[in-house]
């Protein structure tokens, strides 16, 4: 039996496979990182539809955000709190 493998999203944005699972993730569509238990991702996935499809992974928040992506407002209020006061956003 071979090893699992994931596939995550890197820095530039381009999915590669990794022996590690992610541990945070995002919809390529709106271009937000969360928790993998985001309340807010899995209702949406519970309602089915096209938002699985665009489900992505990440290793770590800093390729998230080397990714474009940017915090969850739901399960990362912290971090979204300083995004949004952030001047480079």
């Amino acid at each position: 039996m071979s090893p699992r493998s994931y596939r995550l999203i890197g820095a530039d944005g381009a999915p590669y496979t990794s022996a590690a699972k992610g541990s945070l993730g995002g919809h390529r569509g709106t271009k937000i990182y969360g928790q993998l238990d985001c309340p807010s991702a899995l209702r949406a996935i519970a309602r089915g539809g096209p938002y699985a499809r665009h489900r992505v992974f990440f290793a770590d928040e800093s390729t998230a955000v080397s990714a474009g992506y940017r915090p969850c407002a739901i399960c990362m209020r912290l971090r979204y709190a300083e995004w949004k006061k952030s001047p480079r956003r």
